[in-house]
């Protein structure tokens, strides 16, 4: 098995993307959390570049490492929470996770090692976005909108329970 430059690339992000993502499990202050799950948001977005998902990685960064570490970095910061350390877990519990990932990691290997998956179209690389785009208002149009009626709903009902709070701690309520 020769060694490309693009598997190299891949695997350094995969990297990144799994320790990032161990990072932001293991952790104790969650701004820390919050950048180790940034670094996991750009190497995804460098593997999409890598299947030559342009538009996806663009997506990725302006919108998930942008926008969704905002607005948890702004959530952090503007709510009053009581930072109550939890007691440190055992050796044997740490021993038994690492096996645990290990297993399934290993679980994955198999799994796809002999995968063999049919050949796709050539036009996969080709105006990737204008595929997207005509697949997002013609086929899926429907979900398209019932997810930003769910979002939206989502956005007044955390208005409404954050005014709901306010007003018990003024004592309106």
């Amino acid at each position: 098995m020769t060694l490309s430059g693009e598997l190299i690339a891949f695997m350094c992000l995969a990297i990144v993307a799994v320790i990032g993502g161990v990072l932001l499990l293991n952790l104790s202050k969650v701004v820390h959390m919050v950048i180790a799950l940034v670094f996991t948001f750009i190497s995804i977005a460098g593997i999409y570049i890598l299947l030559s998902a342009e538009f996806l990685a663009v997506v990725q960064i302006l919108i998930y490492s942008g926008a969704v570490t905002i607005i948890m970095l702004f959530g952090i910061m503007l709510t009053r929470h009581n930072d109550t350390s939890e007691a440190k877990t055992g050796k044997w519990r740490k021993l038994l996770l690492l096996a645990a990932v290990l297993g399934f990691a290993f679980a994955v290997y198999i799994g796809i090692y002999n995968l063999e998956l049919p050949a796709a179209e050539n036009t996969l690389h080709e105006n990737n976005t204008e595929q997207i785009g005509i697949a997002l208002y013609s086929k899926f149009i429907i979900p398209f909108e019932l997810t930003s009626v769910v979002l939206l709903v989502a956005l007044v009902g955390a208005i409404v329970l954050a005014r709901k709070d306010d007003l018990k701690e003024e004592g309106k309520e």
